[in-house]
């Protein structure tokens, strides 16, 4: 049955069993201190659940065994873990509640349907006893989209899909699959792998997220400029609703109307929940070449990428770092290690060739069959030596690789030290990139300031282009802060109130693919308009006149 839970750390990210190579090191945290300009980072652990108390379960009798009789005894649970595990997402405002013990959210009980049909079953059931129903896929959201609110309703489950992971079909002749909704990235990637396709949607979640979380927060794979966003490769759905199961066809296109699978796209388990998909694979590529360049600076780097963009060269990714995040990751990467004699010669070669603190790195992918691989890296080739850019081969690319999925493992440690660490990301016309990017940044920094526990310190700011678009591109920031203990989860909402506000005044958009969630919803109207949120309420009442679906969430109440 899927990925076992017990495995996964219930407070933090990834496996329980994940060596922590930072508690140790040190160097690093006297580093980070200076980086932040304070005198030490204090020892934040998180409290064990031994210690934590959970609200009482308001489930009645009857309640529970009109739930066994549906799904059987063994699929609810409701001991002390499985609560816990799905109280919140993995946000850090998530993070900072379940690390202080908040378990007020913990759902009173989790369920494991097998079929669509338990899933339409427990649907039904709720709708008519007054539970609110979360679903859960794999609780990677960083946006607070399967956190635990009930609403106006007094009970509420968690429907955890992870046993709904079976491959249905796979029809090499159509290029598409059918697959159930619950099912991870690795394992769906193995079962492809073995007709020899390939989804190729590999976000930084990619371990433990799932394909219906793919579709209903709106996603975007690391490759996305060859594989394209869940919109691009969703053929059809089913989405279990209150009122039924709705279903969609499997045509590659179709003029009957406005397309009902758009419905499960970014709905986020409001309107249903997605129980199967049928999506589009291709062939696995035989040629996959990341290679790294550096840019003069952010602006340069940006116009190679529209460039590359709008003249459609078929690069698999074109991810661009601006200086600060250059910076960081190449003096994190040098810690703890002497200084050799090639690299001396390396730095002594960039300064030769006026690459200085502006320089901004980028990794590119190019993937596919036959010569068009390396044909299409040539034609970046060109185009980034005519932006000024030096060439760095394929070691820096493939380091990336080798470690794409390992950064939100850096998260817990920091947050073990007294830091902060978050994200936010948006997107934009390229016509608006550059004034986005600017006062998001400047948005970020005074908020930063203005939060900080002691005169003086500070807090570091990056950003990354990582999907391009022929019109525009997003724009993804991580910021690190030391944490107001007495007051952090009032820090983190004025930055985030404070980047979010110059997001919106600048042309971006509140969410590029981490979806809205709870974290978003109060800038949802100046997104979608208000005759635009009314449309979406009217697809809520239609499929869940009750409101028991995930309340709280992507609709402002």
């Amino acid at each position: 049955m899927g990925i076992d839970r017990t495995k996964i750390r219930w407070n933090g990210w990834g496996w329980a069993a994940h060596k922590d190579d930072l508690g140790s090191r040190e160097d690093i945290w006297r580093w980070l201190a200076s980086e932040l300009n304070m005198p030490a980072l204090l020892a934040t652990p998180s409290r064990p659940l031994e210690e934590l108390s959970l609200p009482p379960c308001a489930l009645s009798l009857e309640d529970r065994h009109g739930l066994t009789r549906v799904l059987g005894a063994e699929h609810l649970r409701d001991d002390a873990y499985e609560r816990a595990f799905h109280t919140l997402g993995r946000s850090y405002h998530d993070l900072l509640r379940l690390r202080a013990g908040d378990l007020s959210l913990a759902p009173d009980a989790v369920v494991y349907p097998r079929a669509t049909e338990e899933v339409l079953a427990v649907l039904a059931f709720a709708a008519t006893h007054d539970i609110a129903v979360i679903p859960f896929g794999g609780g990677t959201s960083v946006v607070g989209g399967v956190s635990g609110v009930r609403g106006a309703f007094k009970k509420a489950i968690t429907v955890d899909l992870s046993a709904m992971d079976r491959v249905i079909d796979i029809d090499t002749v159509s290029g598409t699959a059918t697959v159930e909704a619950g099912i991870a990235g690795p394992a769906l990637e193995k079962a492809l792998e073995a007709k020899g396709v390939t989804l190729g949607h590999t976000p930084q979640s990619f371990e433990f997220s799932t394909l219906g979380g793919w579709i209903g927060h709106r996603g975007a794979g690391q490759g996305s400029n060859r594989y394209g966003r869940a919109e691009d490769w969703l053929v059809g759905i089913r989405l279990a609703t209150p009122r039924g199961l709705l279903t969609t066809g499997d045509a590659p296109a179709s003029a009957a109307g406005p397309q009902l699978k758009d419905i499960a796209l970014g709905s986020e388990g409001v309107f249903g929940i997605i129980t199967e998909a049928t999506i589009r694979v291709r062939p696995r590529p035989e040629v996959s070449d990341y290679r790294g360049y550096l840019f003069r600076d952010f602006e340069s780097g940006m116009a190679a990428i529209r460039m590359a963009m709008q003249e459609d060269v078929a690069a698999t990714m074109l991810r661009l770092s601006d200086a600060d995040e250059t910076r960081f990751y190449r003096a994190y990467g040098k810690l703890g290690k002497a200084a050799s004699l090639s690299q001396r010669l390396a730095d002594f070669y960039l300064k030769m060739r006026h690459f200085d603190d502006r320089a901004c790195a980028m990794i590119a992918g190019f993937e596919g069959h036959g010569p068009a691989p390396t044909a299409a890296r040539k034609q970046f080739d060109a185009i980034a030596r005519r932006h000024g850019a030096l060439a760095l081969g394929t070691r820096t690319g493939e380091r990336w690789r080798q470690s794409r999925f390992l950064a939100p493992y850096l998260r817990d440690p920091m947050m073990d030290r007294g830091v902060g660490i978050d994200t936010l990301e948006t997107a934009a016309s390229w016509s608006k990139i550059g004034a986005l990017y600017a006062a998001t940044r400047a948005a970020l920094e005074t908020a930063v300031l203005q939060t900080v526990p002691r005169e003086g310190a500070k807090g570091i700011v990056m950003c990354h282009i990582s999907h391009s678009y022929t019109d525009g591109a997003s724009l993804y920031f991580t910021y690190i802060f030391p944490r107001a203990l007495d007051g952090e989860i009032a820090q983190w909402k004025a930055i985030k109130k404070a980047a979010t506000d110059a997001v919106v005044a600048n042309g971006g958009t509140v969410s590029h693919h981490h979806g809205i969630g709870e974290d978003h919803t109060p800038w949802i109207v100046q997104e979608k308009g208000t005759l635009g949120i009314d449309v979406l309420r009217a697809v809520k009442t239609a499929l869940d006149p009750s409101g028991i679906l995930n309340p709280g969430k992507l609709l402002p109440s």
